[in-house]
């Protein structure tokens, strides 16, 4: 895993972190391909809402920020919620 890739893992735990209440259960798995990168997030049950958010909003908003700081490294990114 190069510096860049975690980086993109480093974004997302610092969001999902920010919006949980058990920060200490957020877990990012990174999964890597050649062209794309899969990253899989896990937050406790209870935290599993807040991180989707209304109609979906909270996870599509995080996802745009992954694309936009993985374009930037030519690469494709991609965000799992795993429950």
């Amino acid at each position: 895993m190069s510096d860049t890739d975690a980086s993109l893992k480093e974004l997302i735990e610092f969001i999902a972190k920010a919006l949980v209440d058990k920060p200490d259960e957020v877990h990012v798995e990174q999964v890597a391909g050649e062209q794309t990168i899969v990253l899989e997030l896990r937050v406790a049950k209870d935290d599993l809402g807040k991180v989707i958010g209304k109609q979906g909003r909270t996870v599509k908003a995080m996802r745009a920020l992954l694309s936009a700081a993985s374009s930037k490294l030519k690469k494709r990114a991609d965000l799992e919620i795993l429950e």
